[in-house]
């Protein structure tokens, strides 16, 4: 029983992994970008990376929304699946 909570949670810890990448690798690149443009044009606004970050995000949610809806799919149909084999134990 024990190994399978184990299980149960590295899947979760996983999957949110996995649905978390490529927004924060997106604004990571978004927010490196605008570092080194305002780096090399001496503009030190901190609001200015925010609009584009926020963007940058929207936009990834979009793109990978078909793609994370997927993965949490499957994430609940092999949680569900398990749900006899942790009842008999």
């Amino acid at each position: 029983m024990e190994s399978s909570v184990i299980h149960i949670v590295a899947m979760g810890l996983l999957t949110a992994a996995k649905l978390a990448a490529p927004v924060l690798v997106g604004t990571l690149v978004v927010g490196l970008l605008l570092s080194i443009l305002q780096s090399a044009t001496q503009i030190q606004e901190s609001t200015l990376t925010f609009l584009p970050k926020l963007a940058a995000a929207a936009l990834l949610m979009v793109v990978t929304g078909a793609w994370c809806l997927r993965v949490l799919e499957g994430f609940t149909l092999e949680i569900f699946g398990m749900i006899p084999t942790l009842l008999g134990k």
